[in-house]
């Protein structure tokens, strides 16, 4: 699902509320031992673009 993520991530990011809707998916999808590579690979790429969104997204998934 990681390898996923990186596919649809960057095709949809034109879009802030796609954005958003698919990073929230790939978050439910991914497993507990690819979590950390999928966050620091989307804030390596989109923390320019949606920092609000990335920060918002991943602490959801912590608490």
């Amino acid at each position: 699902m990681l390898e996923y993520a990186k596919v649809i991530l960057p095709k949809v990011s034109f879009s802030r509320e796609l954005f958003r809707k698919e990073l929230a998916k790939c978050i439910n999808w991914v497993g507990e031992s690819e979590i950390g590579h999928l966050k620091e690979w989307c804030f390596e790429n989109f923390k320019e673009m949606y920092p609000d969104i990335l920060t918002s997204a991943f602490a959801m998934k912590v608490a």
